[in-house]
């Protein structure tokens, strides 16, 4: 097999079978086959897309091509989670030990950020004493006893995908439906989970603007999980605007404590119970959505959500008095109020304007040295379809430093308002399974 022979054959429209993708991902991630001609298949994958079988083989070969996380010392249908990203998205900090109150594993792996905020693991570490490294064997016992644990990511995997996406982002390769999905599912597959619930975002906050965009990548995603024999469903939600009102990491650790003890913003709470729904579901703990989703909340009205949250932090050394006293979570020394400079609406909100609003603050990394602040961030007071007055609170900043001009002005600027009351987008635009 030659690589220029396979990069003609895909530039002309044909079908790349198992062998040959097996051949080019083994080679480009050995140093067999050059930057160069990587680049060149990436491009003609781009014009000529990929079969779903196509698909699902580039997946699994990036799966094969380092190390795959072992979950078979844990009991039950472990159901993974995953979110394409947004600003303000909390969910898994909420849905770790919610869908465990109902006896459902979740063994969760989760990165660092590079981006608006932290990632999972860097919120968690908001809670002095949270550890977020641990070994297998004491990861394996605690979600067994425990029903959850959320540790970083270790080891070696997918190492294909790494070169390949550092790849991408340098030769105007990375809105390729058929590389993003298998970049995503291929993490997915080798974190071991039985199966997986997608959370796809599309709006102006999301890294599919557009809703045909959102829903053929989510597609995507679900052909290729299915195809590899994990059971997939993907949610596809709204991020035209933040979700929920905490954009930073402990405070957006304070806001998944609300929520959890049901006072959550009404927004972020929603989009949990449906894809806690969708998780408790695949686990085989209730005969339907609807009843995942009603027992869901019934854990929330009990108390049990909330204790599950207190559980996990301490059995990662966490402070677990944090849920009964957030002021112990790291907070910043001044608070700056942005106010509605005129009468009207909220039309829209700039999400992604927000989210950099809350890294200028320090929230969020540039680079993977870079160090957060783990107090600092924004905290929306108004929402789309809010009625304001001249002077109204839209949003405050929370900052260790004084000079936020800049910020504020961001903000402001990231807000919309006018005389007529809009539209509200739904929350979920549908479910893909």
């Amino acid at each position: 097999m030659r690589m220029v022979d396979l990069i003609a054959k895909k530039r002309d429209g044909k079908t790349l079978s198992k062998e040959e993708i097996d051949f080019i991902i083994k080679g480009y991630t050995e140093g067999e086959i050059p930057d160069y001609q990587m680049s060149a298949l990436a491009m003609a994958l781009y014009f000529q897309d990929m079969t779903t079988d196509e698909r699902v083989n580039l997946t699994m070969a990036m799966v094969e091509s380092g190390d795959q996380i072992d979950l078979s010392g844990i009991e039950g249908i472990k159901v993974d989670k995953h979110s394409t990203g947004g600003v303000g998205d909390t969910t898994t900090l909420i849905l770790a030990p919610l869908v465990a109150a109902l006896d459902v594993p979740v063994a969760k792996m989760s990165g660092r950020g590079l981006g608006h905020t932290g990632g999972t693991i860097d919120k968690l570490e908001s809670i002095s004493g949270f550890q977020v490294e641990l070994d297998s064997q004491a990861f394996n016992q605690l979600v067994n006893k425990n029903k959850v644990a959320v540790v970083g990511q270790s080891g070696n995997l997918t190492p294909a995908d790494k070169k390949l996406y550092a790849l991408r982002d340098v030769t105007a390769t990375v809105n390729s439906v058929p590389l993003i999905a298998s970049s995503i599912m291929s993490k997915k597959i080798a974190s071991g989970a039985d199966a997986i619930v997608l959370d796809v975002k599309t709006g102006s906050g999301a890294f599919m603007k557009d809703l045909a965009a959102a829903r053929e990548l989510a597609q995507a995603m679900v052909s290729i999980g299915n195809g590899a024999g994990r059971d997939t469903i993907a949610v596809i939600s709204d991020m035209s605007q933040p979700l929920g009102f905490a954009i930073g990491n402990a405070l957006e650790v304070k806001e998944a404590i609300d929520t959890l003890k049901g006072h959550g913003p009404a927004d972020l709470t929603e989009l949990c119970l449906t894809l806690g729904s969708h998780m408790v579901y695949l686990a085989k703990k209730a005969h339907s959505i609807e009843e995942a989703r009603e027992k869901l909340k019934q854990v929330i009205d009990n108390g049990q959500a909330i204790e599950k949250f207190k559980t996990f932090i301490a059995a990662q050394g966490g402070d677990a008095s944090v849920v009964d006293q957030p002021n112990k979570l790291p907070t910043s020394r001044y608070t700056f109020e942005v106010k509605a400079d005129q009468d009207g609406y909220v039309t829209d909100i700039a999400a992604e304007e927000v989210g950099v609003a809350a890294s200028m603050l320090g929230a969020g990394r540039m680079t993977k040295e870079s160090e957060i602040d783990l107090a600092v961030g924004v905290i929306l007071q108004k929402k789309i379809g809010d009625r304001v007055q001249a002077g109204d609170i839209l949003a405050i900043i929370h900052s260790n430093h004084t000079g936020i001009n800049e910020v504020e002005a961001k903000i402001q600027a990231a807000y919309s308002i006018e005389k007529d009351k809009p539209e509200l987008h739904p929350l979920v635009y549908d479910v893909i399974s």
